[in-house]
């Protein structure tokens, strides 16, 4: 929902956390050849794409939260129609959109909820999402992520970080829905 959207941006940033050019990280590898890295959370990709050029890593580092706050509201949030979903269940496919993709999150809501899953939030998930349990919802979310991000090749790299991440994740959307 629309007035979920500044704390979910904020629960990100605390998230996603600082620079970082991990060559494990199949997100700082670009396509050219070039070594790749993240700030706030924004691939170098996904960065150079929104700003339609190259960037450098000094570039990269002084990245601000006001710079990728449109970035993340834009590609990500817009994206798989938050501001339509419920309280709680718009952060947590927000914050998978994020690591995952808005596709990969949109079909994993759509799954939870038994709309097709066809990568892209219309009318008919939207109305499957209206018609189930939120709390059921959030739980049901969140192991279907975990579930997703344990079936990947640098889970044994990333799971602890991930799990703490899906967990608070599914208590803040917890909260989110009650309040």
């Amino acid at each position: 929902m629309k007035e979920t959207w500044e704390l979910a941006f904020d629960k990100l940033m605390e998230h996603e956390g600082g620079f970082t050019d991990d060559p494990r990280d199949p997100g700082n590898h670009l396509s050219d050849g070039r070594p790749g890295c993240t700030n706030l959370g924004v691939t170098q990709k996904a960065w150079e794409e929104y700003v339609g050029h190259h960037v450098t890593h000094d570039d990269m580092r002084a990245l601000t939260r006001d710079e990728v706050n449109p970035f993340y509201k834009k590609l990500y949030w817009d994206s798989i129609k938050a501001d339509s979903l419920p309280r709680g269940v718009d952060y947590m496919v927000f914050d998978m959109g994020v690591n995952s993709g808005p596709g990969r999150a949109a079909m994993t809501l759509q799954a939870c909820v038994g709309a097709k899953p066809d990568g892209a939030i219309g009318p008919a998930t939207l109305a499957a999402v209206s018609n189930a349990n939120v709390d059921d919802l959030i739980d049901k979310f969140s192991e279907a992520r975990l579930e997703y991000m344990q079936s990947l090749k640098n889970w044994e790299i990333y799971k602890g970080g991930w799990e703490r991440r899906v967990k608070e994740v599914a208590a803040l959307a917890d909260n989110i829905a009650i309040s």
